[in-house]
């Protein structure tokens, strides 16, 4: 597993967790972990259905309680201090959880209402969150009006408005098109630069997920990677070569023969795994194997995840987004 001081080290930690464990039943949702997220980051979570992740960000979002472990976010216990912490979060769900009727000026002002905000740091706030996403200039229009991308950007302000220490992005560009996709990541690194906030995230994307200052990836329970996307990707280590042959079952026997590689059916080719692609290309024609084409891929965040959880992230079905997340949130 890789290990890096992150951008923060040496800082309180924004995010900090030892011996962290959930149980329902017999059932061992998360298994004593442990993890600590750096004041600033950008911090990548990623895993499978089921996998415990879920779990754990309710954990650190206070709306679960943990079986056994202890976790602290801005340096708040999430049990024994459970409403201070939610005084220092912000939350962005998968669906949307606005009030369409409202205003996107209204449904902030609700929002400030709900979390006690000083009346008089209501107006400038909306303002400053609202120009921070883009949006200053609709402010006045219903939020049915918006589009997708636009409706994430306004719940992203929402989230910031009561101005937390930590931000939580639970597949924040799920369903948006890929260019209102790079709007939104846009506005977050410029939040990032301008609040000073610790960002961390779940996601689907590979592309996203190369954001990350650093990547956990949790597999039944357990921390099973950590480390910048760079490490993670060398820790991997191999390289793809993917190739076709006028005889793709003869050339795979030559191939594990004389050089000791296996190569796998991919479609119409073969697919090896090895070190150093480039270098492995030139053995091909030494042992007389005719290629038709050949491709090299260096490993992706793709193949770490396959490597740690089995399967690719790609497979993975979006979760149904938690509605009742806010109203938890509420009570």
């Amino acid at each position: 597993m890789a290990r890096t001081k992150p951008p923060g080290a040496g800082k309180a930690s924004a995010v900090s967790v030892r011996g962290l464990e959930k149980r329902y039943g017999p059932i061992e949702a998360v298994r004593g972990i442990d993890l600590d997220v750096e004041p600033g980051e950008v911090f990548g979570f990623l895993g499978p259905n089921g996998a415990g992740k879920s779990t754990t960000i309710k954990m650190l979002c206070t709306l679960v309680a943990p079986t056994a472990g202890s976790a602290q976010v801005a340096g708040l216990d999430v049990v024994t201090q459970r409403t201070a912490v939610r005084r220092h979060i912000g939350l962005v769900f998968q669906e949307t959880t606005l009030d369409e009727y409202l205003t996107a000026e209204q449904n902030l002002k609700f929002h400030a209402a709900i979390y006690g905000m000083p009346r008089r740091a209501v107006g400038p706030r909306v303002e400053a969150v609202l120009e921070l996403v883009g949006l200053a200039d609709r402010k006045t229009s219903a939020v049915r009006t918006y589009s997708g991308g636009m409706k994430r950007r306004l719940e992203i302000a929402r989230g910031l408005l009561h101005s937390p220490r930590v931000l939580f992005l639970d597949e924040p560009t799920i369903g948006l098109d890929p260019d209102s996709r790079q709007v939104l990541w846009r506005y977050v690194d410029e939040l990032r630069r301008r609040e000073d906030i610790t960002v961390f995230l779940t996601t689907h994307y590979m592309d996203e997920a190369e954001r990350c200052d650093r990547i956990a990836i949790i597999n039944h329970g357990t921390i099973v990677a950590l480390g910048t996307p760079a490490e993670l990707k060398a820790d991997v280590g191999h390289d793809r070569v993917r190739i076709v042959t006028a005889d793709n079952a003869g050339s795979a026997k030559k191939i594990a023969s004389k050089l000791g590689v296996e190569a796998a059916p991919d479609g119409d080719g073969l697919l090896v795994n090895v070190p150093n692609g480039e270098g492995f290309v030139p053995k091909l024609f030494d042992i007389g194997i005719s290629v038709q084409s050949v491709s090299v891929a260096r490993p992706s965040l793709d193949d770490v995840f396959m490597a740690h959880a089995g399967r690719r992230i790609g497979d993975e079905e979006a979760a149904a987004a938690p509605r009742h997340w806010m109203r938890a949130m509420n009570r």
